[in-house]
């Protein structure tokens, strides 16, 4: 955690911009920061483990929460961090909470009750739909005995589009109304089901 604090902006400097009408930005800095973890670890003889992950992942994710505490929030995407933080979700929280500096009193006021807000609505929507550390209900395995396929790069495409209609609301997290979206998507690959395949 104390790896993920010091390291979360260490790409500022290299991803550092002017621009006339907005300032300074950093744009990217978090995905090229999480980039930088592996070899700092690396140069500093830490092990490159789980632990050099978990770092890599808080500095990866660690403007998302912050961000949704701008704009209205959707459940979509409190899904999908809840989905990409899985049990490091209250530590990425932890740390983003720490990320609030400002001289100005009032603003730090604003920004940590938007924040409340935001922790508020994670639990009620984790409590809901059980994201945290989730795997979408149509496996690979599913997918090759419906349409009668042999390993290729569909079947992964056709994972991912179930898991994106879960996350983005599109369909309910069941098996059921996956596996009728699969039937869809495999239309849209030419891909004829067996038939009489069992639901």
């Amino acid at each position: 955690m104390r790896w993920a604090a010091i390291l979360h902006d260490i790409a500022k400097p290299p991803t550092k911009r002017f621009y006339p009408k907005q300032g300074w930005t950093f744009h990217g800095h978090e995905d090229k920061g999480a980039r930088m973890v592996p070899q700092i670890f690396k140069r500093m003889k830490l092990p490159l483990d789980s632990k050099m992950k978990y770092v890599q992942k808080l500095v990866r994710l660690h403007l998302r929460p912050i961000a949704l505490t701008k704009e209205s929030i959707t459940d979509s995407a409190l899904r999908r961090i809840l989905f990409e933080a899985g049990d490091d979700i209250e530590d990425l929280m932890t740390l983003c909470r720490a990320d609030i500096t400002s001289k100005n009193k009032e603003k730090v006021k604003r920004f940590t009750a938007n924040f409340n807000r935001v922790e508020e609505q994670l639990k009620l929507l984790e409590e809901k739909d059980k994201i945290r550390n989730w795997q979408p209900p149509i496996t690979g395995e599913v997918i090759i005995k419906t349409f009668n396929l042999k390993p290729n790069k569909v079947i992964g495409d056709i994972k991912l589009a179930i898991r994106e209609a879960i996350l983005d609301g599109e369909i309910e997290n069941t098996y059921e109304a996956a596996f009728e979206f699969m039937l869809k998507k495999g239309k849209e690959f030419d891909l004829v089901p067996v038939k009489n395949i069992e639901k």
